[in-house]
């Protein structure tokens, strides 16, 4: 049996790459597409989906009729919000790739996925899984750390959620990180922003880039440097596609993809 997707957002990149990678598989359906900018138009012409035979539809609510399974939902957090609200109430999975949800928001979530399962990823990249796992098993072997993340010019916000949920992993391990010599910063901001347990992180903006990360690591006479690039978002896909089918497995709200990879 086919699980039945809807994609939330599925007018824009990442949202078209999802109806791509749900349509091609074929132990998913997807039935449903969603996009308030583009209600009515066929979904083949906007995501270029072969032989879908949808139109996109106005709202979630909308999608939930046509019965579906998961939702996936790559948009920004104001719609996010109500959407899995809306989910959780219908009693559908949703898979989350949504970044800008604080802590209320996500104790809202926890309280109301109890007849259904939700994900909320930073990265469904694996490699950026893998790249996260790595930096916090490393950490408390290190004496300094910083992360550097490189994104497309488009990208409104820094630093990442992906650099931020690597910070925030590397200092819930290891509190022993030394302290920042700097006195002077020639251009303010130059040493970046400091993140969780004073670790530095460090924002590139620019025309050419998809989705990069390094984590740099140092001790005494030696360095680690653990690197995860994304070239294309198709990069993404083998994790929501992962995702959509185990998202039934674990329940109520799940934050970060390691649990589906059992690491």
């Amino acid at each position: 049996m086919t699980t039945r997707i809807g994609v939330i957002g599925a007018a824009g990149r990442m949202g078209a790459s999802v109806c791509q990678a749900v349509h091609a598989d074929s132990a998913l359906q997807l039935v449903a597409a969603v996009d308030p900018q583009h209600v009515g138009l066929d979904l083949d012409d906007v995501t270029g989906v072969v032989g879908s035979g949808l139109s996109i539809l106005a709202s979630a609510t909308d999608a939930f009729q046509l019965g579906v399974d998961v939702v996936v939902d790559f948009t920004v957090a104001d719609a996010s919000r109500h959407v899995l609200l809306q989910a959780a109430e219908a009693g559908v999975h949703a898979v989350v790739g949504t970044t800008g949800f604080d802590d209320a928001d996500l104790a809202a979530f926890g309280r109301a996925f109890v007849s259904s399962n939700c994900l909320i990823a930073p990265n469904f990249a694996i490699s950026a899984v893998l790249m996260m796992r790595f930096a916090e098993l490393a950490a408390p072997f290190f004496d300094t750390g910083e992360i550097v993340e490189l994104h497309h010019d488009n990208k409104v916000d820094a630093p990442s959620g992906t650099a931020v949920t690597t910070a925030e992993r590397m200092a819930a391990v290891s509190d022993e990180w030394a302290d920042d010599p700097t006195e002077h910063e020639v251009y303010p901001g130059a040493r970046g922003g400091v993140g969780p347990g004073g670790i530095r992180l460090h924002a590139v903006r620019m025309r050419g880039m998809v989705a990069h990360q390094e984590v740099i690591l140092g001790a005494q006479g030696q360095s680690l440097t653990i690197r995860q690039d994304s070239y294309d978002r198709s990069s993404f896909m083998p994790g929501v596609i992962l995702a959509c089918k185990l998202i039934g497995d674990h329940p109520g709200l799940t934050l970060g993809l390691d649990p589906f990879l059992d690491i």
